[in-house]
């Protein structure tokens, strides 16, 4: 159903990148499971490790009781006893340190020192303990022997238990990582098989973006993106349907553009030919039938221009029309051009020589169509000026007066559009289209900067040289314009212009 889209382009994955979204997708599944299970591994070692050192403590509490008890059969602590004492529990296996006035350690390796806060606790007859989490691991426990005055504190090594929570902590930490490395392959497949149909979709869009409307989708399945992919194919499906209706009715309105020019132009000929011999004997006719015979004559003009807007059009729609590039004088052409049609009071060219390399026929064509524009629309004086920015030449045709509204900018080089529909005066509303076509020939672009009341500004922009033999390819018109004031005009634009002059 349709052809499969084409692999995305390098410009493409600069501008779109759906592996940012698949990476999102895994970084947040491994989070959520790196910490869930970090969370859980944590708080379980947290509560074993102290459930061990609680049982730890009270099981060294009461062996501290029973050997408390034991050391009372030993009083009155004389010499003898005290050493019998010590070699009793450490014959036991019990390591202890007895203190009365000074401190006696059954075994010297396990003889930790006490802290003022055991020995208080443990003076004031209560069973206190401490706990050293170095490297040793004792745990020491102490109380006073009962009818004596005597202490003695009972050593418990604890390194087998730190050995073991050790073992546990590490056994944990390899499993969270484990976790964490099957979370990411997990999301990884789970995000590029969700994610696949979203990638297949904007290929797809691209696709038909660069006019292969032929794009479609497969559908397989009932779920979420089948649906959209069957909505994505119909709406292609209806895309296509409408560009290829504007096609054709954009093939008919041509050839009838190009039917009526070529019909037109036998008769419109006979017509001049009988309308400049009237022009000659006006002056034998009466005044009423001069009157009628000059609006004649200025009639038959206004359709000759038409007509030959209309063909120059369609011979642009036909692309026959090629560039011939020879070495121009912008600023010279522009002035013989105001000098040819009688401009030169209002109208004004500034600049030294510029020359550039482009087709001096369709440049006249541009330039005396913007400067008719300005001089029919336009009030005050008209400045054209032109100047080199690097590689490409600027012209720039400047004029006074109220200006063009902001909401006919966009629309200003459609065919046969005018500010006001309503005049009947003025140009056939084609003279801005076939200057933009022209300029597109060239290679160059033709902008329109305009503020209500302040003036408007036209200009050209060409490379230094054009294009030989084939049209440019259209990039379009850029349009900008504004209700306020507009820092780029020192003069302005004149009075309702329309969408273009012969």
């Amino acid at each position: 159903m349709g052809s499969e889209p084409p692999p995305a382009t390098t410009a493409d994955r600069q501008t779109v990148r759906p592996a940012r979204l698949r990476r999102r997708l895994t970084i947040a599944f491994v989070l959520v499971a790196g910490i869930s299970a970090g969370v859980l591994a944590g708080g379980s070692y947290l509560l074993l490790r102290q459930a061990r050192y609680d049982a730890s403590l009270h099981a060294a509490a009461a062996d501290a009781r029973y050997r408390l008890v034991l050391a009372g059969q030993f009083l009155p602590l004389t010499e003898q006893r005290r050493t019998e004492l010590l070699t009793s529990f450490e014959g036991s296996g019990r390591h202890v340190v007895l203190v009365a006035e000074d401190s006696w350690p059954s075994d010297p390796a396990y003889a930790p020192p006490l802290t003022e806060r055991l020995r208080s606790t443990v003076a004031a007859g209560q069973l206190g303990y401490q706990r050293s989490l170095g490297p040793t691991r004792l745990l020491v426990v102490g109380g006073r022997i009962p009818g004596s005055t005597a202490e003695l504190y009972v050593i418990t090594d604890e390194r087998d238990l730190a050995a073991g929570l050790e073992q546990l902590r590490n056994a944990l930490g390899a499993g969270w990582m484990l976790v964490v490395l099957l979370a990411a392959t997990v999301g990884h497949t789970l995000a590029r098989r969700t994610l696949e149909p979203v990638g297949r979709a904007s290929r797809a869009a691209r696709a038909i973006t660069e006019g292969l409307l032929a794009t479609r989708l497969p559908v397989a399945g009932r779920d979420e993106f089948s649906g959209w992919a069957a909505s994505f194919n119909e709406m292609a499906e209806a895309l296509e349907a409408k560009i290829a209706a504007l096609h054709r009715a954009q093939e008919r309105e041509r050839r009838f553009t190009a039917d009526v020019a070529h019909e037109l132009r036998t008769p419109v000929t006979a017509l001049v030919g009988a309308a400049s011999l009237l022009r000659d004997h006006l002056d034998q006719l009466p005044g009423d039938a001069r009157r009628a015979g000059e609006l004649l004559v200025t009639d038959v003009v206004r359709l000759r221009r038409l007509v030959e807007d209309l063909m120059e059009i369609s011979r642009l729609d036909a692309g026959r029309e090629a560039v011939s590039v020879t070495d121009v004088d912008a600023p010279a052409l522009a002035r013989r051009i105001v000098a040819a049609r009688g401009w030169s009071g209002r109208v004004t060219v500034d600049g030294g020589p510029l020359r550039l390399r482009t087709d001096p026929r369709r440049l006249e064509r541009v330039l005396g169509n913007l400067i008719a524009n300005a001089v029919q629309h336009g009030a005050g004086a008209v400045r054209v000026r032109t100047a080199r920015a690097g590689d490409r030449v600027h012209v720039d045709v400047d004029d006074q007066g109220p200006g063009i509204p902001a909401e006919h900018l966009p629309r200003l080089f459609d065919r046969f559009h005018k500010v006001d529909p309503a005049r009947s005066g003025g140009g056939s509303g084609l003279g801005l289209a076939i200057a933009l076509e022209n300029a597109r020939l060239l290679g160059g672009r033709l902008t329109v900067h305009s503020t209500p009341g302040v003036g408007t500004r036209f200009r050209l922009d060409l490379p230094d040289a054009a294009p030989e033999g084939v049209p440019s390819a259209r990039t379009g018109t850029e349009h900008a314009g504004s209700a306020r004031a507009r820092a780029e005009l020192p003069e302005g634009r004149g009075a309702e212009p329309t969408g273009g002059t012969g």
